[in-house]
């Protein structure tokens, strides 16, 4: 069974020719306590420019309630919850989906796992952008905390022996040590530790045979 946005009753649809909805309950934007709202998109819709006062609110508000659901930007697919969500009588919110402008304009049923709820274009569009930013910004930090790692490593190593600090392969291979040893604390000791496994990393690869030897 599937809401029809356009009627608001529901029907029987084939669950196999229900899209995919792309985000999934792990794509969580819970730092975002904002959205981006294209106003000149908004102000020229049909949505808008049709649309009954209340209907618009309406409209608005699942916008916004959808940010919050799970998967972020969808909503359910019940008349009722939506109208409880909605803070009206679920048979004026029946009564203003019949029309064509309604509150659930261009919303549309998708599939989440196995349940069915209901998306809109525009609003996944938003989203889909947001999660984009959220990652390019923590790959951004990632790489900012990388560098800052290193930085602090090659400081201590600088204190203990100096020409070993300048040598980046050594930094760089000693910082991926500590990452494995599941070092929290870089204290001076842990750095010693790190320095020794790269002079043995060093005999080791001193003592492999080379090719072609015999």
């Amino acid at each position: 069974m599937s809401l029809s946005a356009h009627t608001g009753r529901l029907a029987l649809v084939d669950m196999s020719e229900i899209e995919e909805y792309p985000l999934t309950r792990d794509d969580r934007l819970n730092s975002h306590f904002f959205m981006v709202w294209e106003r000149r998109r908004w102000l020229n819709s049909d949505m808008r420019l049709k649309g009954r006062a209340e209907c618009r609110a309406l409209y608005f508000d699942l916008i916004n309630i959808a940010c919050d659901q799970s998967p972020v930007g969808t909503i359910p697919n019940d008349m009722e919850v939506l109208a409880k969500l909605l803070m009206i009588s679920e048979s004026e919110f029946k009564t203003l989906c019949q029309l064509e402008y309604g509150p659930l304009h261009k919303w549309r049923p998708c599939r989440c796992g196995d349940e069915v709820r209901l998306m809109h274009p525009v609003v996944l569009d938003m989203l889909i952008e947001a999660v984009s930013r959220k990652e390019d910004n923590r790959a951004k930090m990632e790489a900012a905390n990388t560098v800052k790692r290193v930085q602090r490593l090659r400081a201590t190593v600088a204190g203990l022996q100096t020409e070993m600090s300048k040598n980046d392969a050594a930094v760089k291979w000693m910082d991926e040590w500590l990452i494995k040893q599941g070092v929290g604390y870089r204290n001076t000791s842990w750095v010693e530790q790190a320095m020794m496994a790269w002079a043995d990393h060093r005999m080791d690869l001193g003592r492999a045979p080379r090719r072609g030897a015999m």
